[in-house]
């Protein structure tokens, strides 16, 4: 008990601390002018502590078990080369690996079926703002965080020679989530040649377009990734619209219960109002202002 009020209140600590850094922000360099307070802004503050705990909480036992199945083994002398690299270089060899798996389990959740059901809950969000990277649903936060951590544990830069969990681990969580508050933040930001190497709010906002472009820029934070797959996308212009172009629950309850629906298409969830209107998957979503299925947009997939 004493452990869970600790961890409450560290995050309200950090609550305080991304309000008091975007708020201003979103004021003076906005996208779209927009109120502080949305209204699903309380729903979303309720993300940002379930998903704060309970995805952590989930990944932890595998993860314990990966690192006791990796100690005392050293393939082809892998393990010991990269303990032996400089701290720097391992951080950056940690983030670049974090990102690449977490970029194909992002790109998996927008092509299957059942994936999206539980990826639509965040890409619901009509406004973007700084909260809205927390409105998640926790069994999708456990496997894009999973497919980020678990080849960083594969490869020897997530355990350290003693076996114990190396920092690296606990820095890129916490700049990596970071680094997901700014992109997703209402923030006109644009950083030229820059762009190439990082990505931005520009960037971001166009992977939660509702204009059939939805499925480019999956990287949170190397947008060469996407590059590299083919995924990129970073026109001048920034979205005009957001959403899946579809309803999702307005509730907590709802959304958290919605992608588990028995005897409904993996394609749906049931509306705020129980009328069943389809959420598609990304990859057939029609525009806003379309009335035929956008195109496919799979990137040969």
């Amino acid at each position: 008990m004493e452990a869970f009020l600790f961890d409450t209140l560290r995050l309200v600590v950090w609550l305080v601390i991304l309000v008091t850094v975007f708020v201003p922000l979103e004021k003076l360099f906005a996208v779209r002018p927009a109120h502080v307070w949305r209204a699903q802004t309380g729903i979303d503050l309720c993300w940002y502590f379930i998903n704060s705990l309970l995805p952590a909480a989930v990944i932890a036992f595998p993860l314990a078990m990966l690192t006791a199945a990796l100690h005392g083994r050293d393939p082809l002398g892998l393990y010991g080369a990269v303990s032996a690299l400089p701290a720097w270089l391992k951080l950056l060899l940690a983030f670049v690996v974090n990102d690449a798996g977490a970029y194909w389990m992002h790109r998996w959740s927008h092509h299957s079926p059942l994936l999206w059901r539980f990826h639509a809950v965040h890409h619901s969000a009509e406004h973007l703002d700084w909260l809205v990277n927390t409105r998640a649903h926790p069994v999708d936060m456990v496997l894009i965080r999973s497919g980020g951590l678990v080849p960083v544990y594969l490869l020897g830069l997530g355990v350290s020679p003693s076996g114990a969990p190396d920092p690296m681990v606990a820095a890129i969580t916490v700049l990596g989530t970071l680094w997901s508050f700014f992109i997703h933040a209402n923030v006109r930001c644009r950083l030229g040649p820059l762009e190439w190497l990082v990505a931005t709010p520009a960037f971001h906002h166009w992977h939660h377009s509702d204009d059939g472009l939805r499925n480019r820029n999956y990287a949170a934070i190397f947008p060469w990734i996407d590059r590299l797959f083919g995924t990129h996308h970073l026109p001048a212009r920034l979205p005009t619209a957001y959403g899946i172009g579809a309803a999702m629950s307005p509730t907590l309850l709802g959304q958290f219960l919605d992608p588990f629906t028995v005897g409904i298409p993996a394609r749906a969830v049931r509306s705020s109002g129980g009328a069943g209107r389809p959420v598609a998957a990304a990859d057939d979503l029609p525009t806003r202002a379309a009335t035929v299925p956008a195109p496919t947009d799979a990137i040969g997939e």
